[in-house]
């Protein structure tokens, strides 16, 4: 696939609901996802989203799902939920293969125009596994910074995951939409 030509981003409706969770699990869970750098198996079993989960995100007033594809491909997607005056992220996902090749970072891009020139929003802000420190950094090397609140891990709830270790908790982390370039 040639990945010369930008990808093309729209919103997600019901009907991409199973290829969007197919790229999800692929990319936190499945073996394909061992692969890039964005698996959470070392820290989580069991899936990390379901069909009737994002479902609810596509439908959810305040809330939409972004998707980049190219020749009509699903190659990357992401949650954004109006908070306020501020985006939440999160389901973020690329296709392991074509991880690091820059679709997560144009997504993020495209995510955060979206906020800033659809929602009027200032600021983004997500959560990401604590014990995640390369992706920590990722997000640090595109202006994202810690805010020094912790979340905690919803132990119980194997919609999240099935926990591997005892001690997961989510750092938040922010981004003022001020900075970034129109």
């Amino acid at each position: 696939m040639p990945t010369s030509r930008p990808p093309v981003y729209r919103t997600a409706v019901a009907t991409d609901v199973p290829a969007i969770v197919d790229l999800v699990e692929s990319a936190y869970r499945g073996e394909s996802g061992q692969r890039g750098w964005t698996t959470e198996t070392h820290l989580l079993d069991g899936r990390r989203t379901d069909a009737e989960s994002v479902a609810d995100l596509i439908a959810r007033a305040g809330s939409v799902v972004l998707l980049a594809e190219r020749a009509g491909e699903l190659l990357a997607c992401c949650n954004i939920e109006r908070q306020g005056n501020a985006g939440y992220f999160g389901m973020f996902a690329v296709t392991p293969e074509l991880q690091m090749a820059g679709l997560g970072r144009a997504l993020l891009g495209e995510a955060e125009r979206f906020v800033r020139n659809e929602w009027d929003g200032a600021f983004m802000h997500m959560t990401v596994i604590e014990q995640r420190a390369e992706l920590i950094a990722w997000y640090e090397r595109r202006g994202y910074r810690l805010t020094g609140e912790f979340k905690p891990f919803p132990y119980g709830q194997e919609r999240f995951g099935i926990p591997r270790r005892e001690d997961l908790r989510f750092v938040c982390m922010s981004k003022s939409l001020n900075e970034v370039a129109a």
